[in-house]
C-alpha cells in the first residue's frame, strides 16, 4: 500500500511539472501585454520559478536521503572489500565532497554577482578549497551531518534555481565572471544546475550504499542487490521529467 501510494504522488507530481510550463507561458504573456508595469501576472510568473525547486526539494529530502540497503553478508557470495573498497571509497568521497564544495561556491558567486554588485566573492586558494573539502568528507561520515549536508545541497538548489529564474526573466547574459561560466558547455544554466544535482544524488546514493550502517566498520560491503537498484532507477526517472519541465519552460 505505501509503496503504491508513493507512486501515484510520484505521478501526480510528474503530471503537474509537465503541465506547469505551459501554464507558466501564459502567464508570461499575460504579463508581456503590460511589461512596463508591475501586474499580478509577473508577480505569479516570478513565484512560479520557485514551484519546481521545491518540489525537488520535497521529494530529494523524502526519497533520495536516507536509504535502505540488504544488510546480509553472511550469505552474500559477491562482496567488496579490500583494496578495491578502500578506491571506491576514496574516489566516491573526494568526488561527492568536491562537487559539494564546488556547487556551494557557484550559489555565493551567483548571488554575489547578481545583487550585490562590486563585492566579488574571492576565488578559494587550493588550501581553503582543500581544507572545505575536508570539512565536508568529515561530514558525510556521519549520519546526522549527511543528512543535514543534503538539506544544505537542496536549498543550494533552489537558491541557484531562482538566481537562474530572475537571469531569465531579465535577460541578463552570463559571462565568465560567473563561476558557473565553466559548465557553460552546455548553453542552459537550468540544465546545468540539473545535472549538478544529479551527479551528486547519484555520488551520495552510492556513498549512502557504501557506509550503510557497518559496511565500513566491517570493511565488507555486498554488491548491490536488485533492491538495492531500484532508488537509484527512481532517481534517474525523476530527474529525467524535471528536465523535460525545463526543456519545455525553454
Amino acid at each position: 500500500m505505501i509503496i503504491k501510494k508513493n507512486t501515484t504522488n510520484l505521478l501526480v507530481t510528474l503530471s503537474f511539472l509537465l503541465i506547469l510550463p505551459f501554464i507558466q507561458k501564459q502567464w508570461f504573456n499575460l504579463y508581456s501585454l503590460n511589461i512596463n508595469d508591475i501586474s499580478f501576472y509577473l508577480i505569479l510568473y516570478y513565484l512560479s520559478g520557485a514551484i519546481c525547486p521545491s518540489l525537488v526539494y520535497v521529494n530529494s529530502l523524502k526519497n533520495y536521503t536516507l536509504y535502505n540497503f540488504t544488510t546480509d553478508k553472511s550469505h552474500s557470495i559477491k562482496i567488496i572489500k579490500g583494496k578495491r573498497l578502500l578506491l571506491l571509497v576514496a574516489i566516491n568521497l573526494i568526488f561527492l565532497s568536491y562537487l559539494i564544495a564546488d556547487y556551494i561556491y557557484i550559489n555565493f558567486d551567483l548571488i554575489f554577482n547578481l545583487f550585490l554588485e562590486g563585492i566579488n566573492v574571492p576565488t578559494p586558494d587550493i588550501p581553503q578549497f582543500s581544507f572545505f573539502i575536508f570539512l565536508i568528507t568529515i561530514l558525510l561520515i556521519f549520519k546526522k551531518s549527511r543528512f543535514l549536508l543534503k538539506k544544505i545541497i537542496l536549498v543550494n538548489f533552489i537558491l541557484i534555481s531562482l538566481c537562474l529564474w530572475h537571469l531569465q526573466i531579465n535577460n541578463i547574459s552570463v559571462d565568465d565572471q560567473f563561476h558557473i561560466y565553466r559548465y557553460f558547455g552546455l548553453n542552459d544554466l537550468n540544465l546545468i544546475n540539473l545535472f549538478i544535482l544529479l551527479s551528486l544524488e547519484i555520488s551520495f546514493y552510492t556513498w549512502s550504499f557504501l557506509s550503510y550502517k557497518n559496511n565500513l566498520s566491517d570493511w565488507i560491503v555486498p554488491k548491490p542487490q536488485k533492491g538495492d537498484v531500484i532508488p537509484f532507477l527512481n532517481i534517474l526517472i525523476f530527474y529525467f521529467f524535471i528536465i523535460i519541465y525545463y526543456l519545455i519552460l525553454t
